[in-house]
């Protein structure tokens, strides 16, 4: 059996606003999110839509990106999205 991959993500909140995470399942994730049981930040600020995502083989790579993207400024994060 395969591992499962594991990803960071940026979300677009339905105020504008950014939010970065991590999962295995990326698309479980984003349904958790918008039915308001992902993380408490997105709970108000529903919708959400997935807007970047990086895929990594381990979670230890992945929740490091993570801490590397949530570091990064708004506009940084946003020529990350671009990109």
């Amino acid at each position: 059996m395969k591992d499962k991959l594991n990803y960071a993500y940026i979300l677009l909140c339905k105020d504008d606003t950014l939010y970065t995470g991590w999962t295995n399942d990326l698309e479980a994730r984003i349904c958790a999110h918008n039915a308001g049981m992902g993380a408490k930040y997105t709970r108000m600020r529903l919708p959400v839509k997935l807007v970047h995502n990086e895929v990594f083989d381990t979670k230890s790579e992945a929740l490091k990106r993570e801490y590397e993207i949530k570091k990064l400024s708004r506009q940084n994060k946003l020529k990350l999205i671009e990109k």
